[in-house]
């Protein structure tokens, strides 16, 4: 919710909370484990965590999801990166220790986290979920990680969804600018847009009082899912994965490398494909 009203009225912005990064990826151990797709080898989580406000703020979040499960998992092992990472060897040393069941690296350079797949492809912790936070989201990922990736999983808190409108989305936008779109900006980019534009047309741009009015009154279907914002935390998203326990708003995928190719694998209802097991499994 935000604390000062008057302050932030004329922002408008629709990223969710990045604490999903954390407590959404828990949630989606345990689906997994609860549905029979994946039996960990043990209940640890290891941390990787660079220092940033932002990745310190994830960090956290699944620190308190952990600690909330009432011992289904906990967490195995923090370790601290400071970017740039120049060698990721001590860290491989560090996740081969612990030898935790999950291993989630909370940085978020693409580039970096390509160079982490390279090097724990060639010495993969056996048996363990690897979850990239954030990097693979961008682009240029795939391209530098060359097949090494394949297996990792991902999330976001706003991504193009393959239903009808993502797909056509997606075709439309390769079909112009080329196949490398990336699976969060672009769709988000065109929702925005979209969005302003309908409101433009029944409000005058430059009344900003009557601008935030008409953003807090719309309901509108993207390619990233349904946004509406007329409630106090004012939070964008609503996907129709939501269950009651879920506070309105909450919007987070995740995506696994699976044959070169991003594929949402969770929420069930948007999953393009399963979760498929990794090459070091």
């Amino acid at each position: 919710m935000c604390r000062d009203p008057a302050k932030y009225k004329n922002i408008f912005q629709i990223d969710g909370a990045e604490t999903w990064y954390g407590y959404g990826f828990v949630r989606y151990l345990d689906s997994i484990v609860a549905s029979g797709s994946w039996k960990p080898k043990n209940n640890k989580i290891h941390v990787v965590q660079e220092q940033i406000a932002y990745t310190q703020v994830i960090s956290k979040s699944v620190q308190q999801a952990a600690k909330e499960s009432n011992g289904k998992w906990e967490i195995g092992a923090i370790t601290d990166i400071q970017f740039p990472v120049q060698d990721w060897s001590p860290v491989l040393r560090a996740l081969h220790d612990t030898d935790a069941g999950v291993l989630f690296i909370d940085h978020w350079v693409a580039a970096e986290l390509a160079a982490f797949a390279q090097q724990f492809a060639a010495d993969p912790v056996k048996g363990s979920l690897v979850y990239l936070q954030y990097g693979p989201s961008q682009p240029e990922f795939l391209s530098l990680a060359a097949g090494s990736a394949e297996g990792m999983i991902w999330g976001t808190v706003i991504g193009t969804h393959a239903d009808p409108a993502g797909l056509a989305f997606r075709q439309t936008y390769t079909k112009r600018f080329g196949d490398n779109m990336g699976i969060v900006y672009t769709g988000s980019g065109y929702d925005i847009v979209k969005m302003l534009a309908k409101i433009w047309q029944s409000v005058d741009p430059q009344d900003f009082d009557a601008v935030g009015t008409a953003i807090r009154k719309i309901s509108y279907e993207g390619t990233c899912g349904t946004y509406t914002f007329d409630r106090p935390e004012q939070a964008p998203l609503v996907h129709p994965w939501q269950t009651p326990d879920v506070k309105a708003g909450v919007s987070h995928l995740l995506l696994q490398v699976q044959d070169g190719k991003h594929r949402i694998i969770a929420p069930d209802v948007l999953a393009e494909v399963k979760i498929k097991p990794a090459p070091w499994f």
